[in-house]
């Protein structure tokens, strides 16, 4: 049997109650069992996955410098209510530098 193109075999445990209902699902819907299992798995990813990778692009800008102070930023919307929109404009500009406006 060839691997589909862009695809890897992959082994894992997987508990006997869930085996049986992707046997289920896969019968009902005339579809493999691999099938069942990497819809499972995409569906994972677009969601619980999706906030873990966020959270660790999250962490890496952070790390790299990428981020805004909270107290900068409070300042900011005081000064947004106080009608003072110009000074925080500036203020942003000068934390961002110019090549970020």
């Amino acid at each position: 049997m060839t691997k589909p193109q862009g695809s890897e075999s992959v082994t894992f445990r997987v508990p006997s109650d869930v085996v049986a209902s992707i046997e289920a699902i896969a019968e009902a819907t005339d579809r493999s069992r691999s099938y069942i299992i990497v819809r499972a798995l995409k569906t994972y990813l677009l969601n619980e996955g999706a906030d873990v990778l966020a959270a660790v692009r999250g962490r890496d800008q952070i790390a790299g410098g990428e981020y805004e102070d909270i107290d900068d930023l409070i300042a900011d919307v005081d000064k947004i209510v106080a009608g003072r929109l110009h000074d925080a404009s500036e203020s942003l500009k000068r934390r961002r530098g110019p090549h970020q406006e």
